[in-house]
């Protein structure tokens, strides 16, 4: 039976390519038909978020592989490669997005009102709240990095489109630079987003070790066991959402074999029991 967690994220993957096929149907119609520019750039913003969930879903595929020969501790890693992809499609966004009401800021352009703008809007606000509720809450509980791009992602659509119907509303009073501002702003936003997701995934990919607080919880439970005379290294590297951690310590040149290699392991499986911890291995060395 495969992991709750990539069952989670398999789910809302699916449900996120569902859901932002429907939206981007909705909203390239209603756009190209009121000729409305935010609008089409909006449904642009959901052929994007198909991607993204496209991504999740293919990324939670491969890291849901269990270990094999080819890869000792498993393809937990393929969720940081895909989250990457995210982050980089997220980045790409932000820049057209931001290019695009730069030049209508100085171009100026007027939003052609309809209600059926206002309609799509609410229809995708709701859309996207509820799959950013559905995310967020399976992110908490697995940690998944796929999912916190793909959260992120709906969370950031939901800011997109309620500017969106403010710009569309205001038109009705003649106010049209609203919407060029605000595109600015969002796309910042959108790009700090991206490069946050970027770097938490590159860390990963390039083997970070563990935060200072859990290497201190490791040397705590080793030194805790009165037969360790010295901590010689503690060193981790991570196979995706966990760390494998690797410990080296010295004890009593007079201590059998059996009693060093079974102190070991007991500290082995003390240390696997702290949330984010693949596996530990220790060396033992006699002084």
């Amino acid at each position: 039976m495969k992991d709750s967690k990539f069952i989670a994220t398999k789910k809302a993957g699916i449900l996120g390519i569902l859901g932002n096929i429907f939206l981007l149907i909705i909203k390239a119609i209603i756009g190209f038909t009121s000729k409305s520019q935010a609008m089409i750039a909006d449904s642009i913003n959901s052929a994007g978020d198909i991607f993204a969930s496209l991504m999740t879903f293919i990324g939670n595929k491969i890291a849901s592989v269990p270990n094999d020969e080819d890869h000792n501790f498993g393809h937990g890693k393929a969720e940081y490669i895909f989250s990457m992809f995210i982050s980089i499609s997220m980045i790409l966004a932000s820049a057209k997005l931001a290019y695009d009401s730069f030049c209508t800021l100085i171009k100026g352009s007027e939003i052609v009102f309809s209600w059926f703008l206002v309609i799509v809007c609410i229809v995708t606000i709701i859309t996207k709240v509820s799959l950013y509720l559905y995310t967020k809450f399976y992110q908490k509980r697995y940690n998944s990095i796929l999912l916190k791009a793909n959260m992120k992602d709906h969370r950031n659509d939901c800011f997109v489109t309620t500017f969106t119907l403010i710009s569309v509303l205001l038109s009705l009073k003649g106010i049209y630079w609203f919407d060029s501002i605000v595109g600015i702003g969002i796309s910042l936003w959108i790009c700090y987003t991206g490069i946050t997701i970027l770097i938490e995934s590159y860390n990963v990919l390039m083997d970070i070790s563990l935060d200072k607080k859990t290497n201190e919880q490791i040397k705590d439970i080793i030194s805790n066991h009165k037969e360790v005379k010295h901590i010689i290294s503690v060193a981790s590297v991570p196979t995706g959402s966990k760390h494998i951690v690797f410990i080296t310590f010295s004890v009593d040149g007079n201590m059998t074999t059996f009693d060093s290699h079974n102190l070991a392991n007991t500290i082995e499986e003390e240390i696997c029991k702290i949330d984010g911890i693949y596996n530990a291995i220790a060396h033992v060395e006699p002084v």
